[in-house]
């Protein structure tokens, strides 16, 4: 009997966890995050597959994401901002994933019929195919670029309430399961794609889809019940004295706006209460572009502008697990088996910078953890460049980095011959890993590598510096969550997105424009660069902010109260 009761309060502890608005947001991310993990693994291989096994479409499908969110980033911003939370995080969840459903079917044709399809019309049919594929999954991502902002960047802010730690844990558990899924997600589609085909791999994730949608959309509708904060949405300050009129005076001086079930008629109230000049049709065509000039001028007005400025800059890097390393140590003589066990450690390395993120900051504060992450990451990324000059490396300032361009342009031939540096090109194999295929004649055999070193230099670097990346990401973001207002909270994170791929794009452009091996020494050095120079703006953020006691690593951070609707004060005390 003494027995019963400690158990039955831990039955009960666990029964609440299981049931509370926490819980279920990481059952909701995880489910969505698998279906976009499995959906952009496989959408790069169906295009490859599609286009006879060349990387133009996937090339031109990552140039129209990366160019959408860029430039309509402060737009879904501001659409999230300006409509009720329920009806963004609903819309967006079914947008997203119907286009995803469509775009699966639609492969699935293409896949079935693709040689009927390009004797009709001299191809015309087909290429029309192509173009639908790649504007429907363009749609699924800026659906999900709305629900990421929505929920990771709103709705966990809300269910967290005022407390600091409890948001941090929140953003630490959600990005572990952004790592996992990263990593289970393509293993699973992988294998069905290899073992079956690409037919059956577009039905599996359009059904998985379908399926994902329903239990999401409870699981969002669950959350919004048993949170009643999330029915609460502050509204800008040039919109207070309208809303003032509208609504009772004891709803506006408790801060927290309207409620959202008033918020559209008090919207449409005042629209039609603006003059007629604002409602003319140019005034209509150029809303759009007014959105996007408030939301970058907004963005630079935040007192987080510099930290979340250095973030971007970690984006205009090659030293990362993306295609373009990948063909890197390919071309180093690193095979598909290594090149996986390499992935796997980058992602534990990753987990275990977001675990390291939850126990500095308690004992050093949020700032402070910015700070000791960048300079953890830039420590490990010193091996990248000791790399560069390391046995092995092909770095050779002796060849143009344009050369390669330059004979495209020109039509030339390269001045090395064939035998020395073989031109290569990256293909996909069934298994979704990208395959090395020589244009030297098979009778020539490569040139062994002399040394492992710089290689391994290379990649010990980006693994153990992810162990800094994720934990200075996880600090930006809750800079950004913390200090922005709760009615500018989607449009500065828009913008932020848009920055972010905007130094992508950069580092895209920097590959295409030194393709060659020889000169994959300068993107790193310029990479390195980059990085130094994010992590500079953070310590001018930092530093400003704390003054000389940002070098007190072992003093936390004292939390301050924030207002419904307003940004909670950095710390006052350290």
């Amino acid at each position: 009997m003494d027995n019963a009761g400690p158990k039955k309060r831990y039955c009960e502890s666990v029964q609440s966890f299981f049931t509370s608005p926490k819980f279920l947001i990481y059952l909701g991310h995880a489910l969505s995050t698998w279906g976009d993990r499995m959906w952009n693994f496989a959408v790069a291989v169906f295009l490859v597959g599609l286009y006879g096994n060349s990387l133009l479409l996937t090339a031109v499908y990552g140039l129209v994401v990366a160019g959408s969110v860029l430039l309509l980033g402060a737009i879904i911003g501001d659409w999230v901002d300006k409509n009720p939370r329920l009806k963004v995080a609903q819309t967006s969840l079914v947008v997203q994933n119907c286009a995803v459903i469509l775009c699966g079917i639609l492969l699935m044709v293409v896949f079935q019929f693709k040689e009927q399809l390009s004797e009709l019309y001299n191809g015309w049919v087909l290429t029309c195919c192509y173009i639908l594929v790649i504007s429907i999954a363009n749609i699924a991502n800026l659906a999900s670029t709305a629900m990421s902002i929505t929920i990771q960047r709103d709705w966990v802010v809300v269910v967290a309430g005022q407390d600091s730690s409890k948001l941090a844990d929140m953003n630490a558990t959600v990005r572990i399961i952004d790592q996992l899924t990263n990593i289970l997600a393509p293993m699973l589609v992988g294998q069905i794609m290899a073992f079956c085909s690409n037919f059956i791999g577009c039905g599996f994730i359009a059904g998985w889809n379908l399926c994902s949608m329903c239990l999401e959309y409870c699981l969002l509708w669950k959350v919004y019940q048993k949170t009643p904060a999330l029915a609460m949405k502050a509204v800008k300050k040039e919109d207070y004295q309208e809303l003032k009129r509208l609504n009772s005076p004891k709803e506006l001086e408790n801060g927290q706006g309207p409620v959202e079930g008033s918020q559209l008629m008090n919207e449409t109230a005042v629209v039609k209460a603006d003059s007629p000049r604002k409602t003319g049709c140019c005034y209509q065509m150029a809303e759009p572009l007014r959105t996007i000039r408030d939301g970058w001028v907004a963005y630079y007005n935040q007192s987080i502008f510099f930290a979340g400025m250095s973030l971007a800059f970690l984006y205009m890097t090659v030293l990362g697990f993306d295609c373009i390393t990948t063909g890197y140590a390919y071309m180093q003589g690193l095979n598909g088996s290594v090149l996986s066990l390499l992935m796997g450690a980058s992602a534990v390395s990753g987990i275990c910078g977001t675990v390291a993120f939850t126990w500095v900051r308690k004992s050093c504060g949020l700032i402070r953890t910015g700070f000791i992450s960048g300079v953890v990451q830039l420590s490990c990324l010193m091996l990248c460049v000791a790399s560069v000059f390391a046995p092995g490396s092909p770095f050779d300032l002796s060849v143009s980095p344009f050369q390669d361009i330059y004979s495209h342009l020109t039509g030339k031939s390269s001045a090395l011959p064939e035998a020395a540096y073989p031109t290569s090109v990256l293909t996909i194999d069934g298994q979704g890993l990208l395959v090395n295929s020589s244009t030297v004649p098979p009778t020539e055999e490569l040139p062994p590598l002399q040394s492992y070193m710089s290689v391994s230099l290379l990649f010990s670097g980006v693994i153990a510096a992810r162990i800094g990346l994720w934990s200075f990401d996880l600090t930006v973001t809750q800079l950004i969550q913390e200090n922005v207002i709760e009615s500018e909270r989607g449009l500065i994170n828009g913008v932020q997105n848009s920055m972010n791929y905007l130094l992508d794009l950069l580092h895209f452009i920097m590959v295409i424009l030194a393709p060659n091996p020889e000169a994959f020494g300068l993107l790193v050095i310029l990479s390195v660069s980059f990085v130094a120079m994010g992590h500079i703006m953070y310590f001018r953020f930092a530093f400003k902010s704390l003054g000389r006691r940002l070098f007190l690593c072992c003093s936390p951070e004292q939390q301050t109260q924030a207002l419904p609707g307003s940004p909670s004060l950095l710390p006052t005390t350290v």
